[in-house]
């Protein structure tokens, strides 16, 4: 059993059946890719897993917990982080301060406001966000604003946003979108970086192939709402359903 449990999950919008019978296990430790051609249900998936949307029917386990239903929060809380296709940060802030904002938050979701004004406090959450930046290899830009940084790394500060809340599930939509080939390698450095070095799960919805190949160990294929296939990266390269899934022919 894989610490992600998706069982039996349908969803419909109106008239349009999104996701059909949608089977999924991801494996603790594991970086598992979720791919297929556009409108497969892939976002709808990544929304049903974050809880944002409720499945029709089926469920949704983290750690044999459902997920279906509980706050952004709670999520959270669960250890479950997301990353977004858009950078979500706060481009007027800084990176310091943007890094500080996690470390402030509570696990019920509200903010410790009576941090600032603990010495103590205000140092402890100082030292973790800039051990992060270390981390992110981002220290030497702690006083840039956010806004002013390519998207590459504002996605390396996302992501160490994200980590700083000592996820055991990183989900990640479309990280490398947007973004120049540079600034697509060193994401995908920093993700093989943080899988060798984390005790964490990676699961990843991108359509660029370089990227699933380069990360995933196994690798779901979505078409039309529906599992197509599920592999190891190397037999997925050339499978004829795949093929016939992303170009409209057999193999």
């Amino acid at each position: 059993m894989g610490i992600l449990e998706v069982k039996n999950v349908n969803k419909r919008f109106g008239g349009l059946k999104a996701l059909s019978d949608v089977n999924l296990s991801i494996a603790e430790h594991s970086v598992h890719a979720i791919i297929g051609p556009n409108g497969a249900g892939k976002s709808t998936l990544l929304n049903c897993l974050v809880g944002k949307l409720i499945p029709d029917t089926g469920s949704v386990m983290f750690d044999g917990q459902s997920v279906l239903g509980r706050a952004p929060y709670e999520i959270n809380q669960m250890g479950i982080s997301r990353v977004f296709q858009t950078p979500e940060i706060f481009g007027d802030l800084t990176v310091m301060e943007n890094m500080m904002i996690p470390c402030f938050a509570k696990r019920d979701g509200a903010f410790e406001l009576n941090a600032l004004t603990s010495i103590v406090k205000q140092k402890d959450i100082i030292e973790r966000a800039e051990h992060m930046l270390e981390d992110m290899n981002m220290i030497d830009k702690r006083n840039m604003h956010a806004a002013s940084m390519s998207r590459g790394d504002k996605r390396r500060l996302e992501i160490g946003m994200c980590l700083s809340q000592e996820p055991r599930l990183l989900l990640l939509d479309e990280p490398t979108a947007g973004m120049a080939r540079a600034d697509t390698n060193n994401t995908i450095d920093l993700l093989k970086q943080i899988k060798d070095t984390r005790d964490i799960t990676i699961a990843i919805i991108e359509h660029d192939m370089h990227v699933v190949f380069s990360l995933a160990e196994r690798i779901t294929v979505l078409a039309q709402g529906s599992p197509l296939v599920e592999d190891t990266p190397e037999k997925i390269k050339g499978h004829p359903k795949v093929r016939e899934a992303y170009l409209g022919e057999s193999a």
